[in-house]
């Protein structure tokens, strides 16, 4: 009997080690969907932005042209004027932000300390609110997605970097989170963790 615990002790416990770093794998992976797409705005390096699709479905890339945010780029104007589902209820409310211009600066700073903070988990319950906001107002601009009306990657997004930062906050694996948790303004603002 004691040799069956054994066996099922050490099992559970490197399941556990491995099921840990998954979760922590994940939430850099989610954070790095944030990160690229920072800096492919910022430098417009041909993967969303300076992409031009030709009539014969092929596609050519001008990297660095004048669509990246370093060269003057509206970065937020191709995807809510022009990208939006305009049959969104929302997609009026959408375009008329997308004209705006401070609309860039939040949108940038958004995406890089989202991306920054899931990547080196530091200040995750921070950055799993403002990522829960950005994707939320993100579907908004789609809404109702063609291929299924109530469900699509952005709220698949929210719930799995929700799911990640509250299960991980107490046991990180990889990252920076327990050095971080230990810093005296973060003892004392729990809400920066």
């Amino acid at each position: 009997m004691a040799v069956k615990n054994e066996v099922a002790s050490t099992s559970t416990t490197t399941g556990s080690k491995f099921g840990w770093a998954m979760l922590s794998v994940t939430r850099i992976a989610i954070g790095f969907v944030f990160l690229w797409a920072f800096l492919d705005k910022l430098l417009g390096l041909g993967f969303s932005t300076c992409r031009t699709t030709n009539d014969d479905g092929t596609f050519s890339i001008d990297a660095f042209c004048d669509k990246a945010w370093v060269n003057g780029g509206h970065v937020t104007e191709g995807y809510l004027v022009y990208g939006g589902n305009v049959n969104s209820p929302f997609h009026t409310f959408f375009v008329n932000l997308g004209d705006q211009r401070w609309t860039d600066w939040i949108f940038m700073l958004g995406l890089l300390g989202i991306g920054l903070a899931l990547m080196l988990g530091i200040g995750t319950r921070v950055a799993a609110y403002s990522g829960f906001l950005m994707l939320l107002f993100m579907y908004m601009t789609q809404m109702w997605p063609s291929t299924n009306p109530i469900l699509d990657e952005h709220i698949v997004y929210i719930v799995a970097t929700f799911g990640i930062v509250w299960v991980e906050l107490d046991r990180q694996s990889i990252g920076l989170g327990t050095w971080w948790r230990k810093l005296p303004i973060v003892q004392s603002n729990s809400w920066l963790v």
